[in-house]
């Protein structure tokens, strides 16, 4: 859909950037601007290296339709049923989108950061339309980034990270524009779910980006930046089926389509609990100084972080699930190290869990909630720590990853939404969530006492509840 609230018909809304006139659309009081690029296009002799600004215009640009997405294969089986990403074709795919309220001035601003593993996702997907939070005032601006082998492989010859790059340029657009759309630079939040998430932990880590932060929102991101060596081995696996170097030459000797198939070849043969390299952040002097569950406990600014109950639920079906016995599950915390003490909170936890359910809490556990907690009780700036419980009645998705968004942006009639929360979610919590992060963006609190009061945690569910911090032993065994 396009905007979330849209009831009359449109007009035209311009607004004058740095590098020229943009024309986008008024509707409802809400002023949209859409596909306006903030780098050049990173392909020809721009393809894998560090992204340039946007050159400037003269004409006005028209910016009333999504730009190019970032080049990606759909998500496959069961999560391709889930989660839908546009395809919109095109090479000019570095572009922002901006919802601003009309007659806004030095209004809070938020750029948000879409997640989907760092190889999918897009900021035109509906779900992330940003008309309810320019409706509550917030200048709302998203971007899309280098996915995948274009944005994350690491080559001999090309910098690192080159998504969170474009990231980080992303962030000095925002912050050098929000004022021609009634934003206020000094008062914006950078917000990202799952490796959305991920990237705002790591723009917190440098410290040119964090300098144009006013607070961070990160939702269920991994916080976590691994060594040159670790991260490059998903690309190491597409060199070796491609047959070519792992280079900068070699991977642009070879069309993007043909990066996307070996990876989708290499990715058929793993599973959610892994045997496929993923793509990682790489801790880098120049992009990633510092892996930024280190970086972020020294950063003086307020920070809303939370996972949901069941993460896992996204990534394993139930099948899957139901057909993880002791065994397996016995093996799998062995590869992942996981110690006794946790598995045995996991148990005290969920007695009536099977092993497959306990196998996929630890996952949960290990990868976003522990990191979490540990940021949050090392940090003495504010922190704000969320659980998202609600279950959805969909496919036994119960809490899983990704619910989150459609609460947090007030957008449960949309058809993202519905996917995976089904009809008839309840709109009190989306409208509950969606004012706490409209408070956190404006005023730096969402509404509930920092985590190191009492390691308190906003309990978000149809009868949501601030209490101290539930399955605290298992998340302290991982420690």
């Amino acid at each position: 859909m396009g905007d979330a609230h849209a009831q009359h018909s449109a007009s035209t809304a311009t607004a004058t950037t740095t590098l020229g006139e943009v024309r986008g659309r008024t509707r409802d009081g809400i002023h949209r601007f859409l596909g306006i690029p903030y780098a050049r296009a990173p392909f020809g002799e721009l393809r894998f290296a560090a992204p340039e600004p946007a050159a400037a215009w003269s004409e006005p640009l028209a910016a009333a339709e999504f730009g190019p997405t970032a080049p990606q294969s759909p998500y496959r089986g069961d999560l391709g049923e889930l989660i839908k990403v546009p395809t919109i074709e095109g090479t000019e795919i570095l572009t922002v989108n901006v919802w601003a309220p009309a007659g806004a001035t030095q209004a809070p601003v938020v750029l948000w950061l879409h997640g989907g593993a760092l190889e999918r996702g897009a900021a035109a997907q509906p779900g992330y339309d940003g008309s309810t939070f320019a409706r509550d005032g917030i200048v709302f601006i998203s971007a899309n980034y280098r996915l995948g082998a274009e944005g994350f492989s690491v080559l001999d010859g090309s910098p690192l990270n080159l998504g969170l790059r474009d990231a980080q340029l992303a962030l000095d657009w925002a912050h050098r524009e929000a004022a021609a759309f009634g934003g206020d630079p000094a008062r914006i939040t950078v917000m990202g779910e799952s490796a959305g998430g991920a990237l705002v932990a790591a723009l917190l880590s440098q410290p040119a980006a964090r300098a144009k932060v006013a607070g961070a929102i990160i939702q269920s991101g991994p916080l976590e930046a691994v060594a040159p060596e670790k991260a490059r081995r998903a690309s190491d696996a597409i060199a070796k089926r491609l047959g070519v170097p792992a280079t900068r030459a070699g991977f642009a000797a070879v069309d993007p389509a043909e990066l996307l198939r070996a990876r989708a070849e290499i990715a058929a043969g793993g599973s959610p609990l892994g045997g496929t390299p993923g793509y990682a952040l790489a801790v880098d002097p120049e992009s990633l100084p510092a892996s930024p569950d280190a970086a972020l406990t020294g950063v003086e600014i307020p920070i809303l972080i939370g996972t949901n109950t069941d993460e896992y639920r996204l990534w394993l079906t139930p099948e899957a699930v139901a057909g993880i016995g002791s065994a397996k599950a016995w093996l799998a915390r062995l590869a992942m190290r996981v110690p006794g003490a946790a598995a045995r909170a996991v148990r005290a936890a969920y007695p009536a869990a099977s092993p497959g359910e306990r196998l996929g809490q630890i996952v949960t556990d290990r990868l976003l909630r522990a990191p979490a907690t540990r940021l949050a009780q090392a940090r003495t700036a504010p922190t704000f720590v969320y659980e998202f419980a609600w279950e959805s009645p969909v496919r036994d998705l119960r809490a899983a990853h990704a619910l989150d968004i459609a609460f947090a942006f007030d957008l449960l009639e949309d058809d993202d939404a519905r996917r995976l929360n089904g009809d008839g979610a309840p709109a009190a919590l989306g409208a509950e969530m969606h004012a706490a992060w409209v408070a956190f963006i404006r005023d730096g609190n969402p509404g509930w006492p920092a985590f190191r009061d009492g390691r308190s945690t906003r309990v978000f569910n149809t009868e949501s509840v601030t209490v101290p911090q539930r399955r605290a032993a298992v998340v302290d065994a991982l420690s």
